[in-house]
């Protein structure tokens, strides 16, 4: 066994490995101490690392936002001055009237359907509006109300065509007065 005496001798005449060996073990006990932690870091490191990197990515994106919103915005306002309101009978039909005269077809029947009780319910902004209408006049005035009702004011979606022979004309036996039901919806809002 060695002594009190024995062992501060040796501490006095090898200070330098005496205080090696002393780190040493203190280094080996605090890694292993502190080894279980070292998994938690690393988790904690990569929750940071992908958190910094959306941040990053989002100040990136982020970057034309207010241009962005400016045009949703802008389009947003286009598509709403489209569309059509279902309470005002009076102002759909008005539509149809102005493309009669603009057409130069006689506007028979015009008729705004009842929103079906499944898209009453529906939680949307947008919702079609049914109308049935009818149409008289030649081939070309025909296909010129389809066509401004294609590219016009409203957004039209024709669900259903009819076109029929009404009659001949005397005048002209090239010619001929067709008349053409249509069932089309308009995209409106409540």
């Amino acid at each position: 066994m060695i002594s009190n005496e024995q062992l501060i001798g040796f501490i006095k005449s090898q200070p330098v490995g005496v205080g090696c060996a002393v780190l040493t073990i203190l280094l080996g006990a605090g890694i292993y101490l502190r080894n279980d932690k070292v998994s938690d870091s690393e988790a904690l490191l990569d929750q940071k690392i992908t958190q910094g990197e959306r941040i990053d990515a989002n100040l990136k994106n982020g970057v034309e936002l207010p241009e962005q919103l400016a045009a949703l915005a802008s389009s947003r306002q286009q598509v709403e001055a489209r569309l059509i309101r279902a309470d005002e009978l009076a102002k759909n039909k008005q539509y149809f009237y102005k493309l009669e005269s603009e057409t130069g077809v006689k506007l028979v029947e015009i008729s705004q359907n009842a929103i079906p009780n499944a898209v009453q319910g529906a939680k949307t902004i947008y919702l079609p509006i049914g109308f049935s209408v009818a149409v008289r006049g030649d081939y070309p005035h025909l296909i010129d109300f389809l066509q401004r009702l294609e590219k016009g004011q409203r957004y039209c979606r024709v669900i259903s065509a009819n076109l029929s022979l009404l009659s001949m004309t005397s005048k002209d036996r090239g010619a001929a007065e067709l008349t053409l039901n249509l069932s089309l919806e308009l995209l409106g809002q409540r």
